[in-house]
């Protein structure tokens, strides 16, 4: 296919539109359970690759389902996986602007994995606009949009499935059921781990040109229009703060659903606080590399930790902490629980021998297809709600960090000193940190501020500065609504 253009690229995707004939109906009225269900991907340089791969290798299983339409603001992602849907037979449609895809009575869910900054809004409006959705983790930029994310869900009646796959595993959920039994004794502490190498992305002199297949003010949609102030406009919007939310809300994510899934609290944490930095090197990113958040819940805290540095200097190996790097340990009186992977959770006693292995998952999307034809919330595995309560807790952990300031280690230990758990997991970072050569009383680490909440209402109690950080300034026309 040879470049396109915008121009002559509309005219393409009027036609790849043209070429689908299917009959418009909204999914809450079909009776038919044996109509093929339409999807829209939306963004797919990335993760979005993975589902159009998940729902068409189900659609090769047996499953009525077709992708139908793609939308990327990058004309020659787009192109390319257009030209791979027609060199195989099949119609599909192209779209720039997910606001036009979003009018196609042919198309009966959609399916986000843009950029975090996009995932509510996205969400949002699909579900004004009748679309059943599955959108990826986090499922918000902020907490206050991720709430109105279920609040769309509920006032439209739509079926919202949040991109953590874990919740597909029934190893896993037999893990929790079995530790919420009591079987190892009462849960002292829940922990999320997400120690993967992120190596620095660079720095640049000053703006970078934009490439010209982008459409970059759809690209920027609901974040400030700025001059692109690092080398890479792709996936490295994960590390500054208008569009991502560093490791704890891209990877982290799922291991902090995981830890809130074995308390079985479902509501925020009633206290919070950060600390850590971006340490080890000097860069355009903005998020921190070396990070742990501390959420004071009554039942158990909730710790989760973040290191984006190798074990130690001139290695890429990463550390562990009790055989874990990407995983979640439930410490529990009678022993533990490692959960190293999305489908498996191992059970050790106080002496460290293994005693209980859980395991095995199912497609999560087709968990959400089977949701879209019941009509029945409680048959998804990850409804927007989960997403939402475990995507804030991310959210909250980063404003303390924001809203902290740079401290010696002595007066970081001094503050924490009455959190045990916290101060231990602080004196494991700051060794991790001197084996990367990084000197605390020299580079200081930032301690966040320390937030109470209110569950009920999700906003800080007496912090104006911290509430003000739960939300942010919409650009028009992508703002998130009010009334939803």
């Amino acid at each position: 296919m040879k470049q396109l253009t915008r121009r002559n690229f509309l005219k393409t995707s009027l036609l790849c539109t043209a070429a689908m004939t299917l009959p418009a109906r909204s999914w809450s009225q079909v009776t038919g359970a044996n109509d093929s269900i339409r999807i829209a991907v939306i963004g797919f340089g990335g993760r979005g690759g993975d589902h159009i791969h998940g729902y068409r290798k189900l659609a090769q299983s047996g499953e009525k389902v077709r992708v139908v339409a793609l939308c990327d603001v990058d004309i020659d992602i787009l192109a390319n996986a257009v030209k791979a849907f027609h060199n195989t037979g099949e119609s599909v449609a192209g779209f720039t602007d997910v606001r036009t895809l979003l009018e196609d009575k042919n198309i009966d869910a959609v399916s986000i994995a843009t950029p975090n900054h996009w995932h509510s809004l996205a969400a949002i409006w699909a579900c004004q606009a009748g679309k059943d959705v599955y959108v990826e983790k986090p499922i918000s930029h902020n907490v206050w949009e991720g709430r109105q994310a279920v609040r769309a869900a509920r006032q439209h009646n739509r079926i919202v499935q949040a991109g953590t796959q874990c919740r597909s595993s029934y190893g896993i959920q037999e893990a929790v059921e079995w530790v919420r039994d009591g079987n190892l004794g009462k849960i002292l502490v829940a922990r999320g781990l997400c120690y993967k190498r992120r190596k620095s992305i660079g720095k640049v002199d000053g703006p970078t040109p934009v490439p010209s297949n982008i459409d970059y003010d759809l690209w920027c949609g609901p974040a400030p229009k700025l001059p692109l102030m690092r080398a890479k406009l792709h996936y490295d919007w994960h590390w500054v703060w208008a569009t991502g939310c560093g490791d704890l809300g891209n990877q982290g994510i799922h291991q902090m659903d995981l830890a809130r899934w074995f308390l079985g609290v479902n509501e925020l944490s009633p206290r919070v606080f950060s600390v850590g930095g971006r340490l080890g090197y000097l860069d355009d990113g903005e998020t921190p590399n070396t990070q742990f958040v501390y959420h004071d819940y009554a039942k158990a805290p909730l710790i989760f930790e973040v290191r984006g540095l190798p074990e130690k200097t001139g290695s890429e190996k990463m550390g562990k902490f009790m055989d874990g790097d990407v995983a979640v340990i439930i410490h529990c009186e009678g022993g533990h629980v490692l959960v190293p992977n999305y489908s498996k959770a191992i059970v050790f006693d106080k002496e460290g021998k293994q005693i209980k292995q859980f395991e095995g998952a199912k497609d999560h999307y087709a968990n959400f297809l089977q949701a879209v034809r019941s009509r029945t919330v409680s048959d998804l595995k990850a409804d927007i709600l989960e997403g939402h309560l475990s995507s804030a807790l991310c959210h909250t952990g980063n404003v303390s960090y924001r809203l902290g300031s740079q401290r010696p280690p002595d007066e970081i230990r001094e503050q924490i000193k009455g959190d045990k758990e916290a101060s231990l997991t602080f004196d494991r970072m700051a060794e991790h940190l001197a084996a990367n050569d990084v000197d605390l009383a020299q580079t200081k680490a930032t301690l966040g501020m320390v937030l109470k909440m209110d569950p009920k209402t999700e906003r800080f109690i007496d912090n104006e500065a911290a509430n003000q950080l739960l939300t942010r300034e919409y650009r028009e026309p992508f703002v998130v609504p009010e009334n939803v």
